[in-house]
């Protein structure tokens, strides 16, 4: 494959002018690497916000919450909290980036499969507006908050449905075997119902699944919703409480390479409300709990690219070409940690045939920093050249870690030809902040 880059694997804002340079909500990629800096993690507004728009008109207001972990810094969940989304948390950090926001605690979920005492405490205090609870321990602990004088947030059971989402194991979340909710066919998931209904401390609103990320098959989807109605059906006739809600998780998959094809928001939407009516009909379900779903890769991938700068060229005759980039696993741990995949291209010829086959590899100690294996890049390329991965808005900039002492790099929101910077850079000094001696 030498052809140019598949634009349509690039933010929805992008375009080339005649000399083949790109330009991502109207700012030339490479004069953002020259003025912020490399490795820089550039958004595209506009795409961003569309993404959070597509989702709203599919599934309704109040119905789509933003998964905080694929990304979030204070603008992202201002962004997310302007363009009428809940706002999915997992960790008490997360939650105190939502605070500093001024993000609305009513509108955030809070999820994690081992959530401490003081992060729930937090939640209580703040006025969460719904906890996603993962196991009978958490349960305990919600219902001695509550015994303990404080007001407890909405409660729904995360419930491990056994369905295969036919992704990457890492992140395959909805079979038997996964560290989080709790277990459909063993009866957990109902236990954890009924527990809560008898203790009568905390207000149960619904059911939680999420089975897996990058999800392209939406029958998936449907046979997760078929298990959940079967247990709608069983928790209303067993115990005669109402269950309002049914929140499918998210898990929608993106376009990495040009092969990728996952199903279109739109269409994703149709086959989650027509799958849960049809699931709870066949259920014998008489009550209409909504449907809210969580998506995260979906609005911050797509929308997101990654700027690098290339320090080293090495050709190893016979075996491969790699070009050194001065970022790495710290900045996109995904393809070492489980193999992801990402294509790559020059911002400055966007239009060039791309016959050079090198491994895009990072700075770090590890010989498996991998950025993209056998890219596809322009002939010309030379040291000191920019180079970008497109769809890392998901991951990238949240999963980042400064292995090697490395600073993690800046963060930009780009829109109608102005860059701002979100996160600024981090330096040598912020590195050495918490070093005691």
């Amino acid at each position: 494959m030498t052809a140019p880059i598949d634009r349509t694997l690039l933010p929805r804002t992008t375009r080339v002018d005649g000399s083949g340079r790109a330009t991502v909500g109207g700012c030339d990629l490479e004069a953002l690497a020259a003025e912020h800096g490399t490795p820089l993690y550039v958004y595209d507004e506009e795409d961003l916000r569309a993404r959070c728009r597509e989702y709203v008109d599919a599934f309704g207001a109040n119905r789509v919450a933003y998964a905080g972990k694929a990304f979030l810094c204070v603008a992202m969940a201002r962004l997310i909290d302007e363009e009428g989304l809940l706002l999915d948390v997992a960790t008490g950090g997360e939650l105190g980036v939502a605070m500093r926001a001024s993000f609305p605690a009513e509108r955030v979920i809070f999820h994690g499969n081992n959530k401490s005492e003081e992060e729930l405490r937090l939640a209580f205090d703040v006025g969460v507006g719904r906890v996603v609870a993962d196991s009978f321990d958490e349960i305990n602990r919600l219902e001695a908050l509550v015994s303990a004088g404080r007001s407890a947030p909405a409660v729904l059971v995360r419930v491990t449905p056994g369905v295969e989402a036919h992704t990457h194991e890492h992140i395959e979340t909805g079979a038997e075997d996964s560290k989080f909710g709790l277990s459909l066919e063993r009866g957990e998931a109902l236990a954890a119902v009924q527990k809560i209904l008898l203790g009568g401390k905390l207000h149960f609103a619904g059911l939680h699944c999420h089975i897996g990320s990058q999800v392209f098959r939406l029958d998936s989807y449907a046979r997760a919703l078929t298990k959940m109605a079967v247990l709608v059906h069983t928790v209303e006739s067993l115990t005669g409480a109402s269950v309002e809600e049914v929140n499918l998780g998210g898990g929608l998959g993106v376009r990495y390479v040009r092969g990728d094809a996952p199903p279109p928001i739109a269409v994703y939407a149709k086959a989650a409300h027509d799958g849960l009516a049809a699931a709870l009909a066949n259920a014998g379900v008489a009550s209409s709990p909504i449907m809210m779903v969580e998506p995260g890769r979906s609005i911050a991938g797509p929308p997101g690219l990654t700027l690098y700068r290339i320090g080293t060229m090495k050709e190893i005759p016979g075996l491969r070409t790699y070009v050194a980039v001065d970022g790495g696993m710290s900045d996109n741990l995904r393809p070492a940690l489980y193999g992801a995949e990402y294509e790559a291209f020059a911002p400055g010829r966007v239009m060039a045939d791309r016959p050079l086959v090198a491994t895009v590899a990072g700075k770090h100690c590890e010989q498996g920093d991998v950025l993209v294996r056998d890219a596809h890049l322009p002939a010309d390329l030379r040291v000191g050249d920019v180079i970008a991965t497109p769809c890392t808005g998901a991951y990238g900039a949240s999963m980042a870690s400064n292995y090697n002492r490395t600073p993690r790099p800046a963060v930009v929101f780009v829109r109608g030809g102005d860059s701002r910077v979100v996160v600024r850079r981090e330096t040598v000094q912020d590195l050495l902040r918490l070093d005691v001696g």
